[in-house]
């Protein structure tokens, strides 16, 4: 919890907020993207919202099936670089 507060210090004092209004617009701004976009290492690198809806295992299947993609791909490709 103290690690969300500072981050929210940071994130927000960067600008001067001359209504109430606007800082909390900027506050829910905030707490929208912490949750839904910005992903955390101590969870797998997912969003809280995706290990709290239970979309967790699903994310990390696509991703290591992307990964599985990609690095095979590399591997076609390195091999025609070296012929």
């Amino acid at each position: 919890m103290e690690r969300w507060h500072q981050t929210l210090k940071n994130r927000i004092l960067l600008e001067n907020y001359y209504l109430p209004g606007t800082l909390a617009q900027a506050v829910e701004a905030f707490v929208e993207h912490y949750n839904h976009c910005r992903y955390h290492d101590s969870i797998g690198n997912l969003t809280p919202a995706d290990d709290y809806l239970g979309r967790d295992q699903d994310t990390l299947k696509e991703r290591r099936k992307i990964t599985k993609q990609t690095t095979k791909q590399r591997c076609l490709l390195n091999q025609r670089q070296a012929a």
